[in-house]
């Protein structure tokens, strides 16, 4: 075995044998300097494994509904965004939609991931073309009235349309969802998300491309996520989304970064 296998074999037993909360304080910023490659980015990429266990079990989300899976591939495009375009004052704040479940369900989450706290979690409509009550179909075209699934980042600030207060999104996913501001899908109110509306049709009432949220909960969750937040879609495995923002090893960098500064 070559001594820089031998210092990852026993960096990967050391951190995997200790509580959570201590396995990214192990090595020093300086002494992380002087390991060999391969050896830093094992040690960021299971310090950033076990933070996502450690942030998921922490809020309760696998009670609420949200997969531990998705919940990873947002927390990994995240931190790729954070590190690929952070700017002064963006809020530590993501935004998880998960259309592979019922209109039914409350399957939006904004989480701040800082503070390890949920802010809503709330219904949201899907496109109507998407399908009726799971969404099935997506589309970055437009007129198409679907859903666009993948990463997004908020606009800078709040405006009030047709919808009343609104926020606009910007695709991040070419391919995907980079026709969003064309099609003019955007974060609104709507009356037909809530529980009411799902007693008497059996789902919610669906947009025509938009994340719709209750009335009630839009002016809170908009003014939460506004000022260039990550919003993540994510559809069933069929839909066949990829993305480079899932890339493991850059977000594992940025964690790192936010953790051994300098």
């Amino acid at each position: 075995m070559t001594p820089e296998k031998v210092v990852l074999t026993g960096l990967l037993s050391l951190m995997l044998a200790l509580p959570a909360q201590l396995g990214a304080q192990v090595i020093a910023p300086k002494a992380m300097a002087t390991l060999p490659p391969a050896a830093r980015q094992a040690y960021y990429q299971t310090a950033f494994e076990q933070q996502a266990a450690q942030l998921y079990a922490k809020m309760g989300l696998g009670a609420a509904g949200l997969p531990l899976g998705v919940f990873r591939e947002g927390l990994v495009g995240y931190y790729n965004l954070r590190g690929a375009g952070k700017r002064p004052g963006t809020p530590p704040v993501l935004t998880l939609i998960d259309f592979s479940k019922s209109s039914q369900q409350k399957r939006l989450w904004v989480i701040n991931v800082e503070k390890a706290k949920v802010l809503f979690h709330t219904l949201v409509a899907h496109g109507k073309a998407s399908g009726a009550d799971v969404p099935l179909a997506f589309s970055n075209r437009g007129g198409s009235e679907m859903s666009s699934l993948g990463f997004y980042r908020t606009a800078p600030s709040t405006y009030n349309g047709k919808h009343g207060l609104s926020l606009k999104i910007m695709g991040l996913d070419p391919g995907f969802n980079t026709n969003a501001e064309s099609r003019a899908v955007v974060v609104h109110g709507a009356e037909y998300v809530c529980e009411d509306f799902v007693k008497a049709h059996g789902r919610l009432g669906r947009s025509q491309g938009c994340p719709a949220l209750p009335v009630a909960e839009t002016a809170a969750i908009v003014r939460a996520i506004q000022g260039g937040s990550v919003l993540y879609l994510h559809g069933p495995a069929q839909a066949g989304y990829r993305s480079q923002w899932l890339n493991v090893a850059g977000a594992a960098a940025a964690f790192a970064g936010t953790r051994f500064p300098g």
